[in-house]
């Protein structure tokens, strides 16, 4: 192939291949489903050797699509197991984003680069365990301003 041809293709390809998709977290249709009743608990009382889960970006309101970071830890010589990560927005029902994160899982933790979401508040649980099976949560919100 002449140098020419080939330069022509490889431009065509990258002006066709269009601009990439931001991975969609939560969806319209979700965003609308009533919040949970009640308070949403959080058992973190006495000593933990439970691995923990830290809540990094975005820090306040962010627009979408937004970087969603989150930092795992473990403790005594244990091992984050990534295939335990479950991922859960908090509404009545809840609604499982696991599969939406999976591609995102490491074992030191969750980042995503363009996680879409429509405007508004979204509270967030994230439940993690280690290699001995000892549990970690933390329930974040996620503020998304409008465009």
């Amino acid at each position: 192939m002449k140098p020419n041809v080939l330069l022509c293709l490889v431009t065509a390809g990258l002006l066709f291949s269009g601009p990439s998709r931001a991975t969609q977290l939560i969806t319209e249709e979700e965003a609308k489903l009533p919040p949970p009743k009640g308070a949403v608990a959080v058992d973190q009382r006495g000593i933990m050797r439970g691995p923990k889960v830290e809540f990094v970006s975005p820090g306040g309101s962010a627009s979408s699509p937004l970087r969603l970071v989150l930092k795992f830890q473990s403790y005594g010589g244990a091992k984050i197991d990534p295939d335990s990560v479950k991922v859960i927005f908090l509404r009545t029902p809840n609604v499982d984003l696991t599969s939406r994160v999976r591609p995102f899982v490491q074992a030191d933790g969750i980042n995503m680069q363009d996680a879409e979401l429509p405007p508004g508040e979204y509270t967030v649980r994230v439940d993690i365990k280690d290699s001995d099976g000892r549990p970690g949560t933390t329930i974040f919100t996620l503020k998304v301003a409008p465009k």
